[in-house]
């Protein structure tokens, strides 16, 4: 088999799987309002709900994503991971209480986060480095985007709408449980040659959490994963319920929204990473950060939903971020060994802060408050995210190769 061959259907695949953890994931995030009204749930509740799921991510995600490093084939692991989110998701159906629903998404937690450390080292290893960026970014960013926040809205809130949220659930694992065969039946492990570039040799092989973390750029894309997440995860869980309640919007009207932030979730996932290949990795999350920082404010005080449609897709850019600081720089920063650990601790750590944390005082604050003031909470996640971007050490190939014949000439 052509490298080539096998590092596009490896793609394919890896981008069905996660984008389908999304789907599974997010698909309480816009079945809420349905289920709120049945289960009289609140804006504590909801916020409880993606917190906990996230702490079963995060824990999930750093311990299995290392143990994955100490196995010969990773790709076992991966299959059953993908069927226990899928059955675990049609489970959420079946609840009658909250603290029922509480227990099925932990549990989805716990089945997911591998899934992500385990497809991008398998992707960091089996991709030419000219397109690692871009094929990195498809699976970390535009597949969830696509099929998460895309494909999602429009189709579990019409099943919800015509045959009731329960059956959205219900279905909801299907494609899980094709994309799990197809893992099993075409995805190989066999490590490919050192992702990184420009790596200090003494320190290619850290072999504990505190080792990887005196590295400078997997101790800052650390902290950067606490701040974007509380962006992406107080946006995401609180958005379809803003705009109903706060907004006025009707279901559809929201469903469209949702999916414009989608498509802008889809298209910056590869094009960030894509210039991120040309101009360097730094540059690349400075400058679309900054852009990030306005979506919770075009959400805040634009009231038309045609003028917000295109403002959201315009602003919404720091999912394509997301591939640099958790997947791209760290995996071209440690030994290849060490990816799905370095990627498990970066996720496990900014899913305990950002994913667990922060929506739990959220949504506190919400029903205190007022929901506007989560638009300011997930705001400043991203401004503190974009000025700890500025002490990262470049990755790029390209601009290290450059760097490297600069110094070599001088």
């Amino acid at each position: 088999m052509k490298i080539n061959t096998y590092e596009n259907r490896l793609l394919l695949i890896l981008f069905l799987g996660f984008g389908f953890v999304f789907f599974d994931r997010l698909a309480l995030s816009f079945l809420f309002p349905f289920v709120a009204a049945e289960l009289k749930l609140n804006n504590t509740q909801l916020g409880l709900l993606s917190s906990t799921l996230a702490l079963a991510w995060a824990i999930s995600g750093a311990t299995l994503g290392a143990y994955a490093d100490k196995k010969e084939s990773k790709k076992g692991l991966l299959v059953l991971s993908v069927i226990a989110f899928s059955l675990l998701s049609a489970a959420s159906g079946m609840v009658t209480t909250f603290v029922s629903l509480l227990v099925f998404r932990a549990m989805m937690g716990i089945a997911e986060g591998p899934v992500l450390p385990i497809s991008q080292s398998l992707i960091a290893e089996a991709s030419t480095p000219s397109r690692r960026g871009l094929n990195m970014g498809l699976v970390n960013a535009s597949a969830p985007g696509l099929i998460g926040a895309v494909l999602a809205p429009p189709v579990l809130i019409w099943m919800a709408t015509h045959y009731g949220w329960r059956t959205a659930f219900y279905l909801s694992c299907i494609p899980g449980l094709i994309i799990a065969f197809l893992i099993w039946k075409f995805v190989q492990h066999k490590r490919g040659a050192h992702p990184s570039a420009g790596v200090d040799p003494e320190t290619k092989r850290p072999s504990e959490y505190m080792a990887l973390l005196k590295n400078r750029n997997i101790l800052l894309c650390v902290l950067i994963s606490c701040f974007y997440i509380s962006w992406f995860i107080t946006l995401i869980s609180f958005t379809p319920t803003f705009l109903m309640t706060v907004k006025k919007f009707s279901p559809e009207t929201m469903g469209s929204i949702m999916s414009s932030l989608g498509f802008a979730w889809m298209i910056w996932g590869f094009v960030v990473s894509a210039l991120s290949d040309k101009i360097g990795r730094k540059p690349a999350m400075i400058i679309f950060s900054i852009l990030a920082s306005f979506c919770p404010m075009v959400l805040l005080y634009v009231n038309s939903a045609s003028a917000m449609l295109p403002l959201v897709f315009l602003t919404y850019t720091g999912l394509g971020c997301f591939t640099l600081f958790m997947a791209t720089i760290p995996a071209e920063t440690v030994h290849p060994s060490q990816i799905a650990s370095a990627l498990g601790l970066i996720m496990g750590v900014g899913e305990l802060f950002g994913g667990f944390v922060t929506p739990t005082i959220a949504g506190f604050a919400a029903d205190q408050y007022g929901l506007s003031i989560v638009m300011w909470i997930a705001s400043a996640g991203s401004v503190i995210a974009t000025i700890l971007t500025f002490f990262l050490k470049e990755t790029a190939p390209s601009k290290v190769a450059t760097q490297f014949q600069e110094r070599h000439a001088i």
